[in-house]
C-alpha cells in the first residue's frame, strides 16, 4: 500500500468518543457525501477507493445512530480500476442522520452544502480534520522528491472551513482551485509532521520523521563533500599553473637565477606539488602569510620570459586529469563510507 493509504488505515484504527466520532463523520459527508436518486430513490451516498475508510463509515453510523446501510463495490474502469465502496443510506434515514448532526441544509441531487455546525472542542476540531484527510486527503511518500499534502473537495465553502480550521493550529495551509473542485494544501516537511501529530497519525507522523531526518542528513553529507571536491580542484588547478610556471622558468631561465623569496617558494612548491596554500605557509614555519605566498606565485607567473613549450604544458595537462581522477575516486569512496556510517546501510 501507498504511505497515504497507511496512514488513512492507521486513522481509522483510532477509538474516539462520540462527539469526535460525530465531528468525523461530518467532514466525511461535507468532503465526500451528496445525494443522488438510484433506481428511483433520494440516498445519500459516500463513495471512496479506500476499505478501511468505507469501514470506518460504515461503523460510525451502525454505533452512533444504529443505522444499517447498504455497501457497494464496483471495479473503476480506468488506469489502476481499483475497487470503489459505495455506502448508500435511504433517504429518511439519511435525512434523520444528517439532522441529528447538525446539518441545516436543503435536499437535493448533488454534493451537500457546507451547512456543518463548526466543532468547538480541540479533540472535535481533530476529528474533523482526521475525517477530512480520511474523505479527501492524500500526501506523498516521505521519500519523495518533494513534500505535499492535500485535502480535496468539491465545495469551495468547506475547503474554506478546512482551511481555516488548520490554520487555527498555524499549519500555514493554502486553498487552490484542483479541476471541478479545490483543495486545501500543506508544502513543508515540518507542517506536515505537525498535521499528522494533529490528527493522531503517531506510526506515519514517526515514518515520515525519519526518512525525513535522512533525508536531510544524506543532503548535509552530500553538499560537504561537493564543497570538499570543489575546493580541491581550485587547489589542484591553482598547483598546476604554479608548476607549469614554475618549471618553465627552471627549463629557461634557471632557479637559481630568481631572487631568494621566489627561488624559495619555487622549489617548496616543486617539493610538494598537491600541498595548498595554508599547507606550504606550515612547510615555512609560518614565516609568510597565505595572501603573501599567493603574492609571490603570482610574481613567478608574470616574470617576462615568453610563453612556455607546448610539450611541458601537455605533460601538465595530463598530470592534472590523473590527479583529479584519483581524488574523484578517493571522494566517492568518503561519501559511501560515511553514508554507511551514518545511516546504517
Amino acid at each position: 500500500m501507498s504511505f497515504a493509504a497507511d496512514t488513512k488505515k492507521e486513522l481509522t484504527q483510532i477509538s474516539q468518543q462520540s462527539c469526535c466520532a460525530r465531528s468525523e463523520l461530518r467532514a466525511i459527508l461535507g468532503l465526500g457525501g451528496c445525494f443522488a436518486t438510484i433506481d428511483g430513490r433520494r440516498q445519500l451516498l459516500v463513495e471512496t477507493e479506500n476499505v478501511a475508510t468505507a469501514r470506518r463509515i460504515y461503523t460510525i453510523l451502525k454505533e452512533q445512530f444504529e443505522t444499517r446501510c447498504e455497501v457497494v463495490v464496483r471495479k473503476k474502469m480506468r488506469l489502476k480500476k481499483n475497487n470503489v465502496y459505495a455506502i448508500r443510506l435511504p433517504g429518511a434515514p439519511a435525512e434523520s442522520v444528517l439532522e441529528q448532526l447538525g446539518w441545516t441544509g436543503a435536499v437535493h441531487d448533488g454534493p451537500l452544502a457546507a451547512n456543518w455546525p463548526k466543532p468547538d472542542d480541540d479533540c472535535c476540531k481533530r476529528a474533523f480534520l482526521r475525517g477530512s484527510f480520511l474523505a479527501g486527503g492524500s500526501v506523498n511518500a516521505p521519500g519523495s522528491p518533494s513534500y505535499h499534502l492535500e485535502i480535496y473537495t468539491v465545495s469551495e465553502p468547506m475547503a474554506r472551513v478546512v482551511l481555516e480550521l488548520m490554520n487555527e493550529y498555524e499549519l500555514h495551509a493554502r486553498l487552490t482551485p484542483r479541476k471541478k473542485g479545490h483543495i486545501v494544501y500543506l508544502k513543508e516537511g515540518e507542517k506536515i509532521v505537525d498535521f499528522l501529530n494533529l490528527i493522531g497519525a503517531v506510526q506515519a507522523l514517526l515514518k515520515f520523521e525519519d526518512t525525513r531526518i535522512l533525508k536531510g542528513m544524506r543532503n548535509q553529507v552530500n553538499r560537504l563533500v561537493n564543497c570538499e571536491t570543489a575546493n580541491l580542484n581550485k587547489t589542484i588547478t591553482a598547483a598546476v599553473r604554479q608548476l607549469e610556471n614554475i618549471q618553465y622558468i627552471e627549463h629557461r631561465l634557471g632557479l637559481q637565477q630568481l631572487p631568494d623569496n621566489l627561488r624559495e617558494v619555487a622549489e617548496l612548491r616543486l617539493r610538494y606539488p598537491e600541498a595548498n596554500l595554508q599547507e606550504l605557509c606550515r612547510r615555512l614555519g609560518n614565516r609568510v602569510s597565505k595572501s603573501g605566498l599567493n603574492h609571490r606565485f603570482r610574481k613567478l607567473g608574470k616574470l617576462p620570459i615568453g610563453c612556455g613549450p607546448i610539450e611541458l604544458r601537455s605533460q601538465n595537462i595530463a598530470k592534472i586529469g590523473s590527479v583529479k581522477r584519483c581524488l574523484s575516486k578517493s571522494l566517492h569512496a568518503i561519501l559511501e563510507l560515511t553514508q554507511m556510517r551514518v545511516f546504517g546501510a
